[in-house]
């Protein structure tokens, strides 16, 4: 056996052992046959490929095998209530205090966050002209500038977004990162129409340009839970529909959407607790900040616990042709 091979051998640890022992030496010698003679190593792009097959594999042998396009599906919810949550943002930063107030602010913006919004803006413009990589790299762009507008903030002395209004969008940025690579014209399109819906009605909704708005008034503690409500209620529609055709894509979505949708509803849950303790109307920082750290701890963890409740449930045995696809979802045929 040559030393690239055995390399090719390890990458396949990745697979379930059942597969590995029927199908292994076919994968390796594909690889193989593709290879270049003076080749030592696998190259990065098989062994993603590998490793991307190996999960698909497992998931399908733990039963979930709809869970790719469930976080699929999430990623463009989420991406879609990033994109209109930046719209009306936008809006706000568009209403700065009066100078003989006293009140900080970024010159004729609220914040710093306008050129973190701008980047979620570009970002939707980017998943209309160019979907797949290129609006993950524009997604990646604008979750780093959502991120360093804390510490660009404090070095140059100017307000910035609250980090209750900041960790939501880091959350759905983090599973818009999924976006799948096609995406009908349609679909495209909808951020760019969301965006442009949403900032009307923020127009005409949120106060005419003499008046201050701040993220800490009642537009946060309002705006954030309303979308979260929205997202919940949009994809419980969506699994509900799915689930008649035994699409069980909106489950899994549901699933990963959990915790930016905790992370929406952060300041109603840190005020239910920092109430119940003192009966304070708005939570402290100390309990804002637990209660973030519940979520994204208790958020991310259902979904393993999830997989192996299922596994386990489904007991062990070879994977039937007729399972959905990993890939797509689509329900092939049964072998009989």
């Amino acid at each position: 056996m040559s030393e690239l091979e055995r390399r090719y051998h390890r990458l396949l640890r990745a697979y379930p052992a059942e597969y590995r022992r029927a199908r292994g030496a076919e994968i390796v010698g594909t690889y193989l046959d593709l290879a270049g003679p003076e080749r030592r190593w696998p190259s990065p792009a098989d062994a993603a490929d590998l490793l991307r097959g190996g999960l698909r594999q497992r998931l399908r042998a733990a039963g979930a095998a709809d869970l790719i396009p469930g976080v699929r599906l999430a990623a463009v919810l989420a991406f879609f209530t990033a994109t209109a949550l930046a719209a009306v943002w936008s809006v706000l930063e568009l209403h700065p205090p009066r100078a003989e107030w006293g009140v900080p602010n970024a010159g004729p913006f609220v914040s710093l966050g306008i050129g973190v919004w701008a980047a979620w803006l570009l970002a939707a413009v980017a998943h209309a002209v160019a979907p797949g990589r290129w609006t993950r790299r524009a997604v990646a762009l604008a979750l780093l500038s959502t991120v360093a507008v804390v510490p660009v903030a404090a070095l140059a002395g100017l307000p910035r977004p609250p980090l209750f209004v900041l960790l939501p969008q880091v959350g759905l940025g983090l599973v818009a990162l999924g976006l799948p690579d096609r995406l009908p014209a349609s679909v495209r399109a909808a951020p760019l129409i969301a965006i442009a819906a949403t900032g009307l009605a923020s127009v005409n909704v949120l106060p005419r340009n003499d008046l201050f708005l701040s993220y800490y008034s009642w537009t946060a503690s309002q705006i954030l839970p309303g979308a979260a409500v929205v997202l919940l209620l949009v994809v419980l529609l969506l699994g509900a529909g799915l689930a008649l055709r035994a699409d069980h894509r909106g489950g899994w979505a549901l699933l990963v959407l959990l915790t930016p949708v905790g992370l929406l509803f952060l300041r109603p849950l840190g005020g239910a607790v920092d109430g119940n303790m003192r009966g304070a109307p708005n939570p402290g920082w100390p309990v804002l900040a637990a209660t973030a750290v519940v979520v994204c701890l208790a958020g991310p963890a259902l979904l393993p616990l999830t997989i192996a409740l299922r596994k386990r449930r489904r007991g062990p045995g070879p994977v039937a042709s007729g399972d959905r696809c990993p890939t797509c979802g689509r329900t092939a045929e049964r072998a009989p």
